[in-house]
């Protein structure tokens, strides 16, 4: 398989070779984006009362899937190749979404959104990891953050579709064919990287490990034409390589703790911030700030357009700006924009309406403005280059496991808490539950700063094998072995 990869590698431009690489976070964006336009219209044909388990428990089922696939993807990956893994991704996403499309009751669409979950959970462990080996080290930042640009776009197409399909879109559709073509599109894109995924090159890290250094040299020479740094390239992989594989000890060991610390602490704060709540939840928001369904469901696609130019000017500017710093940075802007947001709602119902209700806009606005720029791709970017090779696969998994629970465990919990914060007595509490809320989301944003200062490592820059022997070293400093990880 390594062979016809790098045959194929020599036919395909770089460019090209990035795109397909990252066409599974579209998968990821649109297949976690479109179910809340579907759902509109599933629960009136399949009888799913809205606010019901059942209801909610479909709506989980992807993120259920995704725990499983992102937990399980990474040691498969690091036995059989990130390349045949992204292809058996591609064929669960094609056919868990044509078998969605056509479920004739509910046992079967749960079933198939959790098959679908599982290659979701599966590409957001295996594309950072995937795209982190194969840029050089100058260029991993653009490169990796391509992934959460494709994400974003996934998301918009989502919400541009679910406007299009519905009965009252463009195509007319009845409500019993709107939600499956919504969903069963989602086989296209899919179709297009299972061919597309054929012809990628294997990481030559995964190559190396396998021995087979002549196709580890010829896709490395592919990414970077500088003879002399592909030469050292190759002989720090060796090194890294020559490392037995390692399992759970090794992941909880001296020398990956602190990237597991760093992994595990991004992954849950990226959710609790509540980044996906108010992507999910940006109509329910308008309307609690005083503005129509209409809009609010038209701000919903301006909201996605938004996401997408704003991660475009994140991907062009990742390689030149520190990652802590961007992190940082983006802390600082989501906290001031819940406070703005969330004392605007306050003010909109002590009868300030007008003001109150543009106001929470501008502070919704910037708050997405900057999650997209910053913890949306560095997160995934960072998680993705920092473990060691040995246990790449592995620590990668782990932290999108944890990523993914969170991402469950916060939208289970959004409307609990929605309801415990809601003030008794009060005409229309639900926008003051928002508010009271996303002040808990804010103070997360400000414990991110102070984690991100003390746990983080800085990684812009700096190749894997630098990386990861600077883990060896510090692990050494400590008294541990820097291979084994043993106390000497």
């Amino acid at each position: 398989m390594s062979n016809a990869g790098t045959k194929h590698l020599h036919h395909l431009p770089v460019s090209v070779i990035y795109f397909f690489g990252a066409l599974g976070g579209l998968l990821f964006g649109y297949d976690t984006g479109v179910i809340s336009g579907a759902m509109l219209f599933i629960g009136h044909e399949l009888n799913i009362a809205n606010g019901s388990f059942q209801y909610g428990f479909l709506t989980a089922s992807t993120s259920i899937g995704a725990v499983f696939g992102a937990f399980f993807i990474g040691p498969l990956s690091d036995r059989f190749g990130r390349r045949h893994l992204l292809i058996t991704a591609a064929i669960i996403f094609f056919f868990a979404a044509l078998g969605s499309a056509f479920s004739p009751e509910y046992i079967a669409l749960v079933s198939f959104r959790f098959c679908l979950g599982i290659a979701v959970g599966a590409a957001s462990s295996l594309i950072p990891t995937y795209l982190a080996e194969l840029a050089p080290a100058e260029r991993r930042g653009t490169v990796g953050s391509l992934f959460q640009l494709m994400v974003m776009t996934g998301i918009f197409f989502a919400y541009v579709f679910n406007e299009w399909f519905s009965p009252q879109g463009g195509l007319n559709l009845s409500e019993s064919i709107s939600w499956r073509w919504m969903l069963g599109l989602a086989a296209i894109p899919a179709a297009i990287l299972w061919i597309g995924a054929i012809y990628l090159p294997e990481s030559p890290r995964f190559l190396v490990r396998k021995h087979d250094e002549k196709t580890a040299l010829a896709v490395l020479r592919q990414f970077n034409p500088d003879e002399a740094v592909v030469q050292k390239d190759l002989s720090d992989i060796k090194a890294q390589a020559s490392i037995p594989s390692g399992g759970w000890k090794e992941l909880f060991g001296p020398v990956a703790r602190p990237v597991l610390v760093m992994a595990v602490g991004l992954a849950i704060l990226q959710q609790v911030m509540g980044c996906n709540t108010v992507l999910y939840y940006a109509p329910t928001i308008f309307i609690s700030a005083g503005f129509s369904t209409h809009f609010a469901l038209q701000s919903h696609i301006v909201i996605g357009i938004f996401n997408v130019i704003v991660t475009a000017v994140a991907v062009s500017i990742m390689d030149k700006v520190n990652r802590k710093t961007m992190l940082i940075g983006g802390a600082i802007g989501m906290a001031a924009s819940l406070f703005a947001m969330s004392t605007a709602m306050l003010l909109l119902h002590a009868g300030n309406g007008n003001v109150g209700s543009w106001i929470a806009v501008i502070g919704l606005t910037l708050y997405i403005a900057f999650f997209s720029a910053t913890w949306g791709p560095v997160m995934w970017l960072m998680i993705g280059e920092a473990f060691p090779l040995n246990i790449r696969g592995l620590g990668n998994s782990f932290g999108a496991a944890v990523n993914w629970f969170a991402n469950f465990c916060v939208s289970e919990t959004f409307t609990v808490l929605l309801v415990a914060f809601e003030p008794k007595g009060v005409s229309n509490p639900e926008g003051q539950g928002i508010a009271r809320l996303f002040i808990v989301y804010a103070l997360f944003c400000v414990f991110a700063i102070w984690f991100v200062h003390k746990k983080a490592i800085e990684t812009r820059h700096r190749s894997l094998e630098d990386i990861e022997s600077g883990l060896r070293e510090r692990a050494a400093e400590k008294g541990y072995d820097p291979e084994t990880g043993q106390p000497k």
